[in-house]
């Protein structure tokens, strides 16, 4: 992995991190401790490492969408998991 793709997935995980970072300054409602960032950040950087992988090492143009879409779905679903417990596993606190 070259270092352009790391400083955009690391940018881009900042980014993102940002957001509830913000709205946490500006209402109650938001309130994320340290190991919720932890673990975001965990999830977007693992997300954009196997989209990376997937963009240099598959060659088929529709492997690449099939792939990236599914770890892009992966990732909503386990976000939405750990935010709201979907699927009521034990990884939401069930």
């Amino acid at each position: 992995m070259n270092t352009r793709h790391w400083g955009l997935i690391l940018g881009g995980s900042a980014l993102i991190l940002l957001i509830p970072y913000t709205a946490m300054q500006f209402t109650a409602e938001v309130n994320w401790s340290w190991l919720d960032f932890a673990v975001a950040a965990v999830l977007l950087i693992g997300t954009g490492q196997a989209i990376s992988i997937v963009l240099t090492k598959v060659t088929r143009p529709a492997y690449r969408i099939l792939l990236t879409v599914s770890v892009l779905l992966l990732l909503l679903i386990i976000w939405a998991e750990l935010a709201v417990g979907l699927f009521g596993s034990p990884l939401a606190g069930s």
